[in-house]
């Protein structure tokens, strides 16, 4: 059979893309279409679908309340506004700097060796900076803005990018022969998290060398697992046949940081590195592993590492899936593997102290089809010791999300013995839940959503913001003119608010905040807010995080001159009053780059974000080590483009976009 050349992220856009939810459960867009025509019918609405062409749905349903009619309680966005494009190289408004921290191949431990492009070497890669920087997290030292610890997810590798000789990755069986044992090793190396100390000076950032706080995780790095799947027969392997430790974590996506101290990475796309595709009806639990998209064969790693291969070692995979917790300023601390958070494909990891001491994590799980999930502990945080919280998120309650059309929604706990979660169903206590918490999931009838990546909660206001990328999936016959798109390409922000402010109350409300995408093409049917200008709205959300005033920030993945005519960055969107759903460009990434982080330090005068993946090439246009689409950010024509952090702080000093 021919094959057509395909890279890396070509091939796992195939994987990300692909539908494994076959349950009957009601998509977000069998919700919203009933929500907004009965709202329409009742309103009036159809008459001025013109206006909804460029108006926030929530404003529209909130009209002649007293929401609609308040002014806004945020600050506005103050700064010049980017020009949105496309280039090889890194953009920020006026008036503002955006300087590289850190980028791939760079000392972390005291002993690295200086980079070597285009040299697969897995000894020094475990003490360099790792590829495709992810999640940004921010831990004062001394509680200073000014000093600290940067933790970074590292969440995946483009090995025809990163080494010499490799073809455009996997598309041809010569491609994948091409891959040595050095260079998988190295990949390995590659994945993980970095953690960082930082310093500002004269109004610059730089890394402290040397630090005693500086630590690579990778791979192969050993862990501990705690919570209810903990030494259960699923996760039992012949390296650990007592299920309770493991080598690594892979695909590490976004995260997050808790009111103790930690950091919550959180593992997204781990399907991507099993094997076993042509053996799959031979392997064990192969319905729950089609739930999962496992195998997936996107890396080689399992040539040459028999974990990696579903059938040599079937629990394996179990192991991956987790949010996992570490303390930075331990480096040589276990990272635990919280499985009572459930496992899926973590985007996030927001969360927020309840208004009862209880820690509440909300998490999405990134696939389309899938679900939005909460966890909320048993335990009250002790904010005076936290030492006590070491092992809070191993007992607690996970739920998911049921969306009604009456803007209602309710969280289902996803708990052992909750209705169908019985033996007859294949669940035989919580640890069988958490491991198949797809499963469990569509059992109890969650809402299908369009990609849930980041949430993210505020305390300013209690609300919680939901993130769905895109879904072109989702089918003409669930939609007609009042519903949200068909074949949604562009995704769109729902934002929640807990009943009664308690963000582990039963039931919560829901409001589309924007659907995204280019408002002056009708077919598209975006609805930012009018003020919007043409540089001001963007497609395909992923990130966000809110600066101490409470104000939303949004991160990118999937912008192009093809898709969107722009890259990816950062913009800024107002929530509340007459602006409610404007945008605003601040940043943008150059050519074949995705947008992340982002994360402020507390006094909002420092915006670090991430830019993944540079010069990572499309089906049209394969990039190669020898051959990248740019090679941001050193432009040294024997150097590949580098995954880099950035600071971005304001000429003269300053609060960002005040």
């Amino acid at each position: 059979m021919q094959h057509t050349l395909k890279p890396t992220s070509a091939i796992a856009e195939e994987s990300e893309n692909a539908d494994s939810n076959s349950s009957a459960n009601h998509t977000i867009g069998d919700v919203i279409l009933k929500r907004l025509s009965r709202r329409d019918l009742m309103s009036g609405a159809l008459a001025v679908s013109a206006v909804a062409m460029t108006t926030s749905p929530a404003a529209l349903f909130a009209a002649g309340s007293d929401a609609s009619r308040s002014t806004n309680t945020t600050p506005s966005f103050n700064m010049p506004e980017l020009s949105a494009g496309a280039d090889e190289r890194h953009h920020v408004a006026e008036g503002y700097d955006a300087d590289i921290l850190i980028r791939w191949g760079d000392p972390v431990l005291p002993d690295a060796p200086p980079f070597a492009p285009g040299r697969a070497d897995p000894e020094a890669q475990q003490r360099q900076f790792g590829y495709n920087n992810d999640f940004l997290g921010y831990l004062p030292l001394d509680g200073k803005s000014d000093h600290g610890l940067l933790v970074i997810n590292h969440e995946y590798t483009d090995p025809e990018i990163m080494y010499e000789g490799v073809p455009a990755y996997a598309g041809t069986k010569e491609a994948w022969d091409a891959i040595t044992k050095a260079q998988v090793d190295a990949e390995m190396m590659a994945h993980g998290g970095s953690v960082i100390e930082i310093k500002r000076i004269d109004g610059k950032w730089s890394v402290v060398p040397n630090s005693r706080y500086a630590r690579r995780i990778t791979a192969e790095t050993d862990m501990r697992i705690s919570g209810p799947a903990a030494g259960h027969d699923k996760l039992k392997t012949a390296a650990d046949p007592t299920g309770t430790r493991v080598k690594g974590m892979i695909n590490n996506c976004a995260g997050a940081m808790t009111p103790w101290g930690t950091w919550l990475t959180c593992e997204e796309n781990f399907n991507y590195y099993f094997w076993g595709k042509g053996q799959i009806n031979k392997a064990k639990d192969t319905a729950a592993l089609k739930r999962y998209g496992i195998p997936a064969q996107v890396y080689k790693w399992a040539k040459f590492h028999a974990r990696f291969d579903i059938i040599k070692e079937p629990n394996e995979v179990n192991r991956f899936g987790w949010v996992v917790e570490i303390d930075p300023m331990g480096p040589v601390s276990t990272p635990v593997k919280r499985t009572a958070l459930g496992r899926f494909k973590h985007e996030g990891a927001g969360n927020v102290v309840n208004r009862d001491g209880r820690f509440v994590v909300y998490q999405g799980d990134d696939q389309k089809f899938d679900y939005v999930y909460r966890f909320v502990t048993k335990n009250a945080v002790d904010q005076d010791n936290p030492a006590a919280n070491r092992d809070i998120l191993d007992e607690g309650t996970l739920y998911v999300a049921r969306f009604s059309s009456d803007g209602s929604g309710v969280w289902l706990p996803v708990v052992y013995g909750n209705g169908p979660l019985l033996a007859a169903s294949g669940f035989h206590d919580q640890g069988d839940v958490v491991v198949h918490a797809r499963m469990a999931a569509d059992l109890l009838g969650a809402t299908k959503m369009d990609r849930p990546e980041d949430i993210e909660a505020t305390p300013r206001t209690g609300k919680v913001y939901v993130i769905l990328t895109s879904n072109d999936k989702r089918t003409q016959e669930s939609t007609d003119a009042a519903n949200p798109r068909a074949n949604n390409k562009f995704g769109h922000i729902i934002e929640l608010t807990p009943d009664g402010g308690d963000h582990a109350a039963p039931t919560f409300r829901w409001e589309i905040l924007v659907r995204c995408g280019d408002p002056s093409k009708t077919d598209v049917n975006a609805t930012f807010n009018p003020l919007t200008s043409q540089d001001g709205w963007f497609g395909m959300p992923d990130n966000c995080a809110f600066d101490s005033m409470g104000r939303l920030w949004i991160a990118t993945d999937g912008n192009s001159p093809k898709k969107t005519g722009r890259n990816d960055g950062i913009w800024a969107m107002e929530t509340s009053g007459k602006a409610r759903g404007t945008s605003k460009l601040f940043f943008r990434v150059p050519i074949g780059a995705e947008m992340c982080g982002p994360m402020f330090t507390p006094d909002t005068q420092t915006l670090f974000v991430a830019v993944q993946h540079p010069g990572e090439g499309n089906r049209d246009e394969p990039s190669t080590f020898e051959s990248p689409t740019t090679r941001w950010p050193d432009f040294k024509p024997d150097v590949p483009p580098r995954p880099s952090v950035i600071a971005i702080t304001r000429k003269g000093g300053g609060k960002i976009g005040v």
